[in-house]
């Protein structure tokens, strides 16, 4: 038997735990000596711990069935839709989609389809905000490279402006399955993937997506 799972992602556990315990602390403090103080402190620290559990929610996703498919990589705003160079593991054209992530997205980032994993590599660099177009390449970001039914795609987790922690949760050799949690980005980020360049992509700038159930591109063949 299979136990139910707390949709709340595991990443989040040092957030959540110290929040918890400034939030029963404040809220011990003011049943023994209540003022205005302790209230507005409580208060603060109650909103705080909500908001954390909003950010960190963790939904179950089941991706189409279809066969021949992308799914997005993270929940958001679809920030670009182009072909472009990728030289780092694809070394060649690619169907470039780039997702931003808000502070009320599921900030949790997922396989766009089956295959294995091949490449990780974490770059360092700066926290410009991440809408930025140069943020792609000057901020610190993290390389997922696989290798899906013989070609190569890459997902490139971006750190932004408040996104400081960049977390990945799986290691070459790993073979993941469509919509597997990769990881996450903390606090407000971006996601790109790079698809072989002969799809078609299915969304547009501008469109919002849901990671691990909305398709983004289609095999052209």
């Amino acid at each position: 038997m299979v136990s139910p799972r707390l949709p709340i992602a595991k990443q989040a556990w040092v957030e959540l735990s110290l929040s918890t315990a400034a939030f029963l602390t404040a809220g011990f403090g003011l049943a023994i000596r209540p003022s205005v103080v302790t209230a507005v402190l409580a208060a603060f620290l109650g909103t705080l711990w909500a908001a954390l559990i909003l950010f960190f929610r963790d939904p179950e996703r089941h991706p189409p069935s279809e066969l021949g498919i992308f799914t997005a990589p993270a929940d958001g705003r679809v920030m670009e839709v182009t072909t472009t160079e990728e030289p780092t593991f694809i070394k060649g054209q690619a169907a470039k989609i780039a997702i931003f992530m808000s502070l009320l997205n599921v900030h949790v980032n997922r396989a766009p389809a089956h295959g294995s994993v091949e490449w990780i590599q974490h770059v360092p660099g700066k926290f410009l905000a991440a809408f930025r177009p140069e943020a792609a390449t000057r901020n610190e970001h993290n390389l997922i490279g696989m290798l899906h039914d013989g070609q190569r795609i890459l997902v490139r987790q971006i750190a932004g402006i408040l996104a400081r922690r960049i977390v990945c949760s799986v290691k070459p050799g790993d073979t993941l399955y469509p919509g597997q949690r990769l990881g996450m980005v903390k606090f407000g980020s971006r996601v790109e993937v790079f698809l072989p360049q002969d799809v078609q992509p299915t969304v547009a700038v501008g469109d919002q997506v849901r990671g691990g159930s909305t398709i983004i591109a289609r095999r052209s063949s």
